[in-house]
């Protein structure tokens, strides 16, 4: 089975619904299901917030978090100068998920989509494969 490694950003206060939306969306543009998940991965400035951690802890999936010096230095497909403006890297759902991957951009299934929860806040998800089956 592929295994994937969701990279994943909000903004702050996202809903778990919120969350649950945006993953569940871009599981299915990929064509993958919730069990093709080995992890999720984000930006350390994100280790408080409890939607990320509510979901990972949900469905028993790992959870990696990496510095902005460490996500700015992985190369992604669309950067972006308001991330950058905000989190200090110009990219956080696509390096965070290549980053946990031990990939490179090549191996990013999905781009970064983001989507608009019913609380009005946002999430954005990129997907990686995983390097290993990781089974």
């Amino acid at each position: 089975m592929t295994r994937v490694i969701l990279g994943l950003g909000c903004d702050r206060g996202a809903s778990l619904e919120t969350l649950e939306g945006a993953v569940r969306q871009a599981l299915a543009a990929a064509g993958l299901a919730l069990d093709a998940v080995a992890a999720v991965a984000t930006i350390d400035k994100k280790q408080d917030e409890q939607a990320i951690l509510l979901l990972a802890q949900r469905h028993g999936w790992g959870l990696h978090f990496f510095s902005a010096e460490a996500l700015a230095e992985v190369e992604v497909p669309h950067p972006s100068e308001r991330v950058r403006t905000h989190m200090g890297t110009p990219a956080v759902a696509e390096a965070a998920a290549i980053l946990t991957a031990a990939g490179h951009a090549g191996d990013l299934l999905l781009a970064k989509r983001r989507y608009q929860g019913n609380d009005g806040k946002h999430a954005t998800v990129a997907i990686a494969q995983a390097a290993c089956r990781c089974d």
